[in-house]
């Protein structure tokens, strides 16, 4: 534990602020899905029966925004995203076990990678997770494709295994025993696994390991050499880029324009502009800077030894 509590203090600090905009965000959405559920539906819905047309309940936001297997075949792609914002309604402990999850683990990770790098393994956990299930139920259990599935614990087991090994040493609580997370992070991958090839409950086990299966892929080989941060960047890149805006420079100092390799004399703001720094830039933009001639090089030396001065 010691061990990796020094390695973890060379790491960049970064306040952990998504985590707790992910947390109000997940406990907006339940409180919103119960009244929906309470107020619009007025009875409970259940979505078995819901899905398969025994239960008419208009919209209902297990059918439309939980995952099922139905509903990618169906071509609702959007449910990979959308039912990690969804719970089991309208008791409480399915989203307040998965935010206090979150609290405890997400902090540490998010400290550790930095708040976008954080978010985007969360929500490619949480796909990958129900991407897995929804497969799983096409190919292998067809008695439960129309089964949706929601919560946020998909993302929550690719936190998990994040940050069990990226501290395997350090030691955490479960309930009053205290584990080392490298024993607790092989716990919940062989219980996602064996979940995932024998469902013995109504939990998503699949949904678990494909979140744990992204942890790993992360930790293993994209962690140390930052291919994940570069793949972000290059995201970033690939968005419409902003409008070139021009440089304008303040007045400048100068000599006679029409002299070869000459530094033009004083002249006002406007006229130094348009006559001698703007058909330079314009120059560079069209041919490079390696076309510019002796005096434009020194036009360009001369505005900015002035804008220094400033």
């Amino acid at each position: 534990m010691a061990l990796a509590d020094r390695d973890y203090q060379r790491e960049e600090y970064h306040p952990p602020r998504y985590t707790t905009k992910l947390i109000v965000v997940l406990i907006v959405a339940f409180v919103l899905q119960s009244a929906f559920h309470i107020h619009v539906t007025h009875r409970k819905v259940d979505p078995m029966k819901a899905l398969v047309g025994q239960e008419d309940t208009g919209f209902d936001s297990f059918k439309w925004l939980g995952l099922s297997g139905d509903g990618l075949k169906h071509g609702y792609v959007w449910q990979l995203v959308t039912f990690q914002f969804l719970h089991a309604v309208p008791a409480p402990w399915h989203v307040l076990f998965n935010c206090l999850g979150i609290f405890f683990f997400g902090r540490p990770v998010e400290e550790r990678l930095g708040g976008r790098k954080y978010l985007s393994l969360y929500f490619l956990s949480g796909v990958a997770g129900g991407l897995l299930y929804a497969l799983m139920a096409i190919f292998v259990f067809p008695s439960r494709s129309p089964i949706p599935v929601v919560g946020a614990s998909a993302g929550l087991y690719g936190v998990m295994a994040i940050f069990c090994m990226l501290n395997p040493m350090q030691t955490i609580m479960i309930y009053v025993f205290p584990v080392r997370a490298i024993y607790f992070f092989w716990f919940l991958a062989a219980l996602s696994l064996y979940g995932t090839i024998v469902p013995f409950d109504s939990s998503a086990h699949a949904a678990h390991l494909g979140g744990v299966l992204v942890g790993i892929a992360y930790v293993r080989w994209f962690h140390e050499s930052d291919r994940f941060s570069q793949w972000l960047a290059g995201l970033r890149r690939r968005r419409p880029s902003r409008p070139v805006v021009k440089v304008r420079f303040p007045k400048a100092v100068g000599g006679d324009s029409k002299t070869p390799g000459a530094v033009p004399r004083e002249l006002g703001p406007t006229d130094f502009i348009s006559k001698e720094v703007d058909p330079i830039l314009e120059k560079i933009s069209a041919q490079g800077l390696h076309s510019l001639t002796e005096r434009e090089k020194k036009i360009l030396e001369a505005a900015r030894a002035k804008i220094e001065k400033h």
